[in-house]
């Protein structure tokens, strides 16, 4: 097996979410409102909030690009995306189970809430092997 290093670790991770978020961004940005009912949404005619969606998504994969790129210097940017990876989970599950019990909520929180532990991780294993502050 390679022995990958801590920041080869955390750049592959980067890399896998940039990909993610934008498959999920094209996806968002093209998928006709009609199939969202597939996915738990029901009545929903509009595609602004969606198109919306799809563009905080590629926001999203230019900062996980960043990140992976300029991993040395990307440390605020890191913690950004845990905060918001962790704000997106609370914000997906709280409205599941405060507002409408839309099922593909709950995949995507469990998915944003592990993509900011995993984050998290890699990131602190990453500053302890370099001995730099995470911030």
């Amino acid at each position: 097996m390679a022995d990958f290093s801590n920041r080869t670790l955390l750049v592959i991770l980067l890399w896998i979410f940039v990909v993610h978020s934008t498959v999920v961004a094209l996806l968002l940005i093209f998928l006709p409102a009609e199939s969202l009912h597939y996915f738990g949404y029901s009545g929903y005619q509009g595609r602004f909030f969606q198109v919306q969606g799809g563009v905080f998504h590629l926001v999203m994969a230019v900062a996980y690009l960043i990140a992976a790129v300029k991993t040395e210097k990307a440390g605020l940017i890191i913690i950004f995306i845990i905060v918001a990876k962790t704000m997106a989970t609370v914000f997906l599950l709280s409205y599941f189970f405060l507002s409408e019990h839309i099922w593909i909520l709950l995949p995507s929180a469990a998915g944003d809430g592990a993509m900011a532990v995993l984050l998290f991780l890699f990131y602190r294993r990453y500053t302890k092997e370099k001995n730099i502050n995470m911030i």
